[in-house]
């Protein structure tokens, strides 16, 4: 994927669901939702071990389907194995993007997003991105 299609996703995108959301500060996904709630998007943490606690202010949902109101991207911080069915989640809940993160490579997780018609990001991490194409906020 073009970096000029990675900064169209990044500024259209408000909301994201962050799956494998660790209440650990020193694991990436905590450093990620941290830096994306800074940089003025609406992250919501997915993680059924988790769930109904309160994760950087924002509320902890055991999976995808649990949050109410529409996601306009999914991150995922799950090996790719995982990643299939967080992207069969996501194709359920009428997602716009799947984002797997940094490491995470699934052609079929890919293939699940783009039948569907989702945008799809792979072995990329937002908050490396955003400052290399120059959106920080």
């Amino acid at each position: 994927m073009r970096d000029q299609e990675i900064a169209e996703i990044l500024k259209s995108v408000r909301t994201i669901a962050l799956v494998g959301a660790s209440d650990k500060a020193n694991r990436p996904s905590y450093e990620v939702m941290e830096y994306l709630l800074h940089q003025g998007y609406t992250v919501i943490p997915v993680s059924p071990k988790l769930a109904g606690q309160t994760l950087l202010g924002q509320l902890v949902y055991e999976k995808l389907s649990d949050i109410p109101g529409p996601i306009d991207m999914v991150d995922v911080f799950r090996n790719a194995e995982a990643a299939v069915g967080v992207a069969r989640e996501a194709v359920e809940i009428k997602a716009k993007v799947l984002w797997l993160q940094k490491g995470v490579i699934s052609e079929e997780a890919q293939q699940i997003a783009l039948q569907a018609g989702l945008q799809f990001v792979m072995d990329k991490c937002p908050k490396q991105e955003i400052p290399a194409l120059g959106l920080e906020k």
